[in-house]
């Protein structure tokens, strides 16, 4: 086979797509078969995901695909992380899949880490304490009817793959984002899941990235286990050459951090609460969250904005650094007012409130650039990895201001895209699996480079000053 069609089912907080790649050795090309919105759905004071409606649509896209290229030879799924479904025995659903913004986790990190211990939890993972990762999730539904009917805990995208073909898995780099995975072995951790109180019988047979995952029913397509954590397959899809790069998969959430052969389990990583994930070919995807842009698309929704292109034209003429926050306190987590949370952090660190739409948009932009700047930072000194450029995939790659404050915050060269890096990645690897494309992901990246739009951002001139300045307002502790 010289040549691969292949589909990447791409789900992510706020939507989901079937994308089509066309994969040789020369050549990556990709295109839309269906796209369609995803959002949480509140039923009496819980907020779930509709589950349902996700495998409608991501069938719907893979029958338009299909009808659209007779010799579609795989699909591989991604998604979000940490979210689940629970099956019975009998492999039906217990209940709508919760949202990982949902309030249910409230203080159950806190209950947890008490009993397992911080330093501990942090050896045996090496994951970044967030109140939603799925142990506390576990932990939050420990006495409810449904976990004590449950049989199987499979995560979103593994959820999906077993509706459309029958098979149960758990792919790996997912699996790692739940905190109950050995971040040396890639096994579920027994000794963690005994500790927590958990069910072992949730946790069944791991997949690695280009594994076989069974085979859609409805129209006899094989489907090939991914990085189906989408970072995972964003990283893939960094167009990085070397080792030398910091990376920033940059959308709902700003994943940013550096790729590595080894977890950093040091007190100093925990104390930072940088998270060491499970990559593609046995990687370390060493990275901190991000609030992300999610920060500005629940300001958006405040204010019924729909450019995003003319908010941030009108935002790069505004001052820099005027007014800043922190976009990684926990009260910008959840869903709601997200202006007036803005406004009330100015206020209690004594800067002016933004007068405009626009000005929120240049504080949230210059915020979450500076962000990006102290996760870089912290990433290198933590792991001992120096870096000589900045990558940053995803759909914030489109967000020119983004990506020229970004290169000034770090003081480094940015390169922007490829914008569909997850969909790419997840191309990359089952083309592979297929034998179209071959080596390792220094190969893949470089197939990437000579097909993908790229984009270069060089650090303005003299802007170091500014910039630690605006992190001593910020961060006055550090």
């Amino acid at each position: 086979m010289n040549t691969a069609t292949v589909a990447a089912v791409d789900l992510g907080a706020a939507s989901g797509r079937v994308m089509v790649a066309s994969v040789a050795a020369d050549r990556l090309a990709l295109a839309e078969a269906h796209r369609f919105d995803n959002g949480p759905v509140r039923l009496l004071d819980t907020l779930h995901w509709d589950a349902l409606r996700l495998y409608t649509e991501v069938l719907t896209g893979l029958r338009m695909a299909a009808a659209r290229h007779p010799d579609l030879a795989s699909v591989g799924i991604d998604s979000w992380a940490v979210d689940y479904g629970l099956l019975d025995r009998d492999g039906a659903l217990l209940g709508n899949p919760v949202h990982y913004r949902d309030a249910r986790t409230d203080g159950v990190m806190d209950t947890v880490v008490a009993k397992l211990g911080a330093e501990w939890l942090y050896g045996t993972t090496g994951l970044q304490l967030l109140p939603f990762n799925t142990l506390f999730q576990l932990s939050a539904a420990a006495d409810t009817a449904g976990l004590a009917a449950a049989e199987r805990m499979l995560l979103m995208p593994d959820l999906l793959s077993y509706w459309l073909t029958g098979v149960a898995g758990t792919e790996v780099t997912n699996a790692s984002t739940t905190q109950l995975l050995d971040v040396r072995t890639r096994e579920w951790s027994s000794d963690l899941i005994a500790r927590a109180g958990l069910p072992a019988r949730l946790f069944g047979e791991l997949r690695r990235p280009g594994d076989p995952a069974g085979v859609v029913r409805e129209m006899d397509l094989p489907v090939t286990a991914v990085g189906s954590h989408d970072t995972a397959s964003a990283v893939v899809a960094v167009p990085a050459e070397g080792e030398r790069f910091a990376y920033i998969s940059c959308g709902t959430w700003s994943l940013v951090g550096v790729e590595l052969p080894e977890p950093v389990l040091s007190e100093a990583s925990r104390a930072a609460n940088f998270t060491n994930e499970a990559g593609v070919d046995g990687t370390v995807r060493y990275l901190r969250n991000v609030m992300g842009l999610w920060v500005l698309q629940e300001s958006m929704r405040a204010w019924g904005a729909a450019e995003v292109a003319d908010l941030l034209a009108a935002a790069a003429r505004e001052p820099a650094l005027g007014t800043l926050v922190d976009v990684d306190d926990p009260v910008f987590l959840p869903p709601g007012d997200m202006p007036a949370r803005i406004a009330a952090a100015c206020q209690a660190s004594g800067q002016p409130v933004p007068s405009s739409p626009a000005a929120f948009t240049r504080c949230i932009v210059d915020s979450l650039a500076l962000a990006h700047r102290r996760a870089v930072r912290e990433a290198c000194a933590l792991s001992g990895r120096d870096v000589d450029a900045v990558h940053i995939v995803g759909g914030g790659a489109r967000n020119e201001l983004l990506c020229q404050l970004t290169a000034d915050a770090c003081g480094l060269p940015v390169v922007a895209g490829p914008v569909e890096a997850t969909a790419l990645g997840n191309a990359l690897v089952q083309a592979r699996a297929l034998g179209v494309v071959e080596g390792g992901l220094d190969d893949l990246r470089a197939l990437l480079r000579r097909t993908q739009e790229l984009r270069s951002y060089q650090p303005t001139p003299g802007a170091e000053a500014a910039w630690r300045a605006a992190e001593a307002r910020v961060h006055p502790s550090s």
